[in-house]
């Protein structure tokens, strides 16, 4: 039937006295219009029928995968598959009178074509990627690099098989070719191919997910994980700021990741107070008598007062010099008040770590470090937690007539 039309308008305009040559390139334009308005006509009428087949089924199904699809116009791509089958069933009755035109045209649709698949596979997956990330389980995963990682290799087959197209070379020859060249492919796409591998670690091995709490000075980075994918991992710092980290940078450079923290029963508190060396002594009868009234001590301090009684009595030990013989420090019932008043703390996880330790004296004095977990994770209720017992540890020093270090600045006139 098609090959009927090759010379019907030739046939006319020579009965109108046209001249062959004129006629031939007057029939290749007119068929060349008509095939263009049927490819647009057909394109149009096609989208319109899929875009209402998918929109109604959409409107009856319970998942939004369908309406994720006409979101990133996978129906539309899907639409240009009809118009392109036209023209290479028809396209050559076009050009029947003009072979010279007909390989190179054939080519460019061919490659067209191509290009095509790779976009209605774009579509597609970008689909799966919007799905995916709906899921509650897969929230934390990196969806895009995932993608990505297929879209990558989907490009490197259509360049391929565009290249053989234009070419007329058969693929095996192509890759052979390819692999000659592989050493200056690998200077040209170092950053990709870095990314990638990156990205395959960094999925197989858990490092991070989105979501996550990273710190990472290099690149001053500090704040939660938003997107990872081929070539950057993007990081949403606390003040909002956004800091992009390549991939590959994850695999060979130092961070931090605080998700182990997160997923804890507690968020560690380690702080010191400075103790001045000077003010640490023994107590007396008389101080041990009024550090008795503070109530979370008391059993703690009558136990003791025992203990060291009755071990200086029985090895007859001279206490008319203090040094002499066993004795408490206001420094180390301090620290045990310390230790009570976390332990009863109602912020700090009383399944983990509580200690109170004194580190090695320094030329400001003598540390008295808190080592706990407050069981809330959370940043601003975490500074809260600390702010709130170093306020009581400051205000109960004088008690144990402690002092803390300071700096004594003084300035002459």
């Amino acid at each position: 039937m098609f090959e009927n039309l090759r010379h019907y308008f030739y046939d006319y305009f020579i009965s109108l006295d046209f001249s062959e040559s004129s006629a031939t390139y007057l029939n290749m334009l007119v068929l060349l219009s008509i095939l263009v308005f049927f490819i647009f006509l057909s394109d149009f009428i096609t989208r319109k029928i899929l875009l209402q087949a998918f929109s109604n089924f959409a409107g009856k199904s319970k998942t939004n995968f369908d309406d994720l699809l006409i979101t990133h116009k996978a129906p539309r791509n899907i639409a240009h598959l009809v118009p392109l089958v036209i023209t290479l069933k028809l396209f050559p009755i076009v050009f029947y009178d003009f072979p010279c035109f007909e390989a190179p045209i054939e080519k460019l649709i061919k490659i067209y074509g191509v290009v095509l698949f790779i976009w209605i596979l774009r579509s597609v997956l970008k689909t799966f990627e919007s799905y995916f990330k709906t899921i509650p389980r897969l929230k934390d995963k990196p969806i895009d690099s995932y993608i990505q990682v297929v879209m990558l290799f989907v490009w490197i087959i259509g360049v391929a098989v565009s290249f053989v197209v234009i070419t007329d070379i058969s693929i095996i020859k192509f890759f052979t070719t390819l692999g000659a060249a592989s050493a200056i492919l690998l200077l040209i796409f170092k950053d990709t191919i870095l990314g990638f591998v990156a990205s395959i670690q960094v999925a197989v091995n858990d490092t991070i997910r989105i979501g996550d709490w990273i710190t990472m000075e290099k690149y001053g980075a500090d704040g939660d994980v938003i997107e990872i994918n081929l070539s950057t991992v993007q990081v949403q710092n606390f003040d909002k700021t956004i800091t992009n980290i390549p991939t590959y940078a994850l695999i060979s450079d130092a961070f931090k990741n605080w998700r182990g923290m997160s997923d804890s029963g507690g968020r560690r508190i380690k702080r010191a107070l400075i103790i001045r060396a000077t003010s640490v002594k023994y107590l007396t009868s008389d101080d041990i008598e009024k550090l008795k009234d503070i109530q979370l001590i008391t059993d703690y301090v009558n136990k003791r007062q025992s203990d060291i009684e009755s071990f200086n009595s029985s090895h007859n030990i001279d206490k008319s010099v203090l040094i002499n013989g066993r004795n408490l420090t206001n420094l180390g019932v301090f620290r045990k008040y310390i230790q009570a008043y976390i332990e009863n703390h109602s912020a700090i996880n009383k399944d983990m770590t509580i200690m109170t330790r004194q580190l090695a004296p320094s030329p400001e004095g003598i540390p008295l470090e808190i080592y706990a977990f407050s069981s809330d994770k959370r940043w601003e209720n975490y500074e809260y937690i600390i702010s709130d017992i170093f306020d009581h540890m400051l205000a109960a020093i004088p008690y144990f007539d402690l002092e803390i270090f300071e700096y004594d600045f003084k300035f002459k006139a």
